[in-house]
């Protein structure tokens, strides 16, 4: 090969990725190849796949529904339509996500290493759909190949329903988002001091009680303010089972949070012998780190919460179950009698060893019951909070080696000292992954820059950071259309950070692929803000 013939090829190489890079996809595929015309759907095209790939067939059916008003019939054999494959040879080179999908002028071809594989391709073929399907005859879908897949298999989005609860719809409306970005953990956070938002049976209370406040504060952390409104709600267990089967059909597993040994007034509030201070007999209606956590020294306490997790982990197939375990407030620890002779026994010399303590045998049971546990990076002790004493978070004792930190605060250092001493973690650090934060705090690109993997870490580390997650904390956050402003567009920038490889990231690209996305949402009624960039908002002088 001549001079002249090497810089034809370079260029045309050139040509061919910059295509490939201009697909309209979130998140931005692994490898993309544009070819010459495309291939018509119409009513008439069949769904080619095996009786095991239902769920997948029936959510295609869906898609198509409004464009034809029909379901698009299911042929068992054939290489003509809609193809639906799964190869789990495909595991080998693409992992047990990623999938192949292939357009020709005769079918789109969608092969999977495993269903969940097959159904990222769908989502796929549904971005490369016009956005309104209404009575459409014939949809044209471009020659192209495409080889995919995640670059994290932990790609999270965490909804606080205890501070504001917001239902079922809206559940299912953020599951149905996640679905289309790819996302695959959804986090729920059911219990906090403001609401408890699960029905245990063994403990009706806990929702009779714990899951109405009389009012709510207003404003912010210190206001005297108050909505002058009663707030309330919880999730039946019958219900959970629709929420968790509907995600199922999504490829998203629900990891529950069931906040502990803090952030626990609500269950207090429905019985008081569960805390350390004991007097609190309503749901406080204020935010914020509050006085009372539970009384770890009790065995009454620790048998309440087996109980709890015991129905918990019944409900919940993820097999990993989040406990939290942030911001503990330890002075009620300090105070009482009780605790201060329980951690002389267990020879415990601060309140951060009490904690891990108790965090480990709360560990060892949900391993005991084949789950895992995970939590805020708080479960490890050290200095996390500018607020506590450095003698209160001191530690000796070691956390349990199968937990998983969910890193959220502190230096970063923290995360590479968690992944030496062995631990899985997931990466949400709050400056880039916070939902509740303003966009003038995380603007869009702020969040799409994000890398959870923290710049300098061992390669032979890297395998210890499942993911990543974003989290829409709802404290100041009371209604649906004022969350939508929250999540939405940020949502497709943190998925395309736990999907895209770091390399194929662009965000010129994503912001060019961004607006599909919008007018989507605008469709289907999502509100999005009109400013989320930081070009929307004026420089500080």
């Amino acid at each position: 090969m001549n001079k002249i013939q090497v810089i034809v090829l370079f260029a045309l190489c050139l040509v061919t990725t910059a295509r490939g890079q201009q697909v309209s996809i979130i998140p931005q595929p692994l490898s993309v190849e544009m070819g010459e015309g495309s291939f018509e759907i119409t009513a008439k095209t069949p769904i080619v796949a095996d009786v095991a790939s239902g769920a997948n067939v029936s959510f295609l059916q869906q898609i198509f529904q409004p464009a034809f008003w029909q379901e698009l019939k299911l042929k068992n054999k054939g290489c003509k339509g809609i193809v639906l494959r799964v190869d789990t040879c495909l595991k080998k080179q693409l992992g047990s996500e990623g999938y192949q999908f292939a357009v020709n002028n005769k079918s789109v071809t969608i092969t999977g290493s495993s269903e969940a594989g097959v159904f990222y391709g769908i989502q796929t073929l549904r971005q490369l759909l016009p956005v309104d399907l209404t009575s459409i005859k014939s949809l044209s879908v471009p020659v192209l190949t495409i080889e995919d897949q995640p670059r994290f298999s932990w790609r999270a989005f965490m909804l606080d329903d205890s501070r504001h609860f917001h239902g079922m719809e809206q559940v299912k409306k953020l599951l149905d988002q996640m679905a289309l970005l790819k996302m695959n953990v959804f986090q729920w956070h059911l219990t906090d001091d403001q609401g408890w938002r699960i029905e245990i049976k063994k403990y009706p209370r806990l929702t009779q009680v714990g899951a109405f406040r009389k009012d709510t504060q207003t404003g912010w952390y210190k206001s005297d303010t108050r909505s002058g409104e009663p707030h309330g709600g919880f999730y039946t267990q019958e219900q959970i089972k629709e929420v968790i089967a509907y995600a199922s059909e999504r490829q998203i597993k629900i990891v529950p949070e069931i906040e502990m040994p803090g952030h626990a007034s609500a269950a207090i509030a429905a019985y008081p012998w569960l805390g350390t201070i004991g007097q609190l007999t309503e749901v406080p209606v204020t935010f914020g780190k509050l006085p009372d956590s539970f009384n770890v020294s009790d065995p009454k306490v620790y048998q309440f919460l087996e109980d709890v997790l015991e129905e918990v982990m019944a409900l919940f197939p993820s097999e990993i179950i989040h406990i939290g375990g942030d911001e503990v407030t330890f002075d009620a620890w300090k105070e009482s009698e009780q605790v201060q002779a329980f951690m002389k026994t267990n020879e415990l010399k601060s309140p951060a060893d009490l904690q891990i303590f108790f965090t480990n045998k709360i560990s060892t049971f949900i391993d005991k019951n084949n789950n895992r546990m995970m939590g805020w990076n708080d479960i490890l002790g050290g200095n996390v909070h500018e607020w506590q004493e450095a003698e209160d978070v001191e530690v000796k004792e070691t956390l349990a080696p199968s937990a998983i930190i969910h890193f959220w605060k502190g230096s970063l250092d923290l995360v590479t000292q968690a992944v030496t001493n062995g631990y899985d973690i997931v990466n949400s650090h709050h400056v880039y992954t916070y939902l509740d934060y303003p966009y003038t705090s995380i603007p869009i690109e702020k969040a799409y820059e994000f890398e959870p993997v923290p710049e300098g870490l061992e390669e032979k580390y890297h395998s210890k950071v499942m993911g990543t997650g974003c989290q829409m904390w709802s404290e100041w956050i009371p209604k649906v259309s004022d969350m939508d402003v929250k999540v939405f567009p940020r949502l497709a920038a943190y998925a395309e950070v736990g999907w895209t490889a770091k390399e194929r990231k662009d965000y010129a690209v994503f912001r060019s692929a961004l607006d599909n996305m919008i007018a989507r949402w605008k469709k289907e009624g999502i509100i999005v803000p009109e400013k989320f960039s930081k070009s929307d908002f004026p420089k500080n002088k």
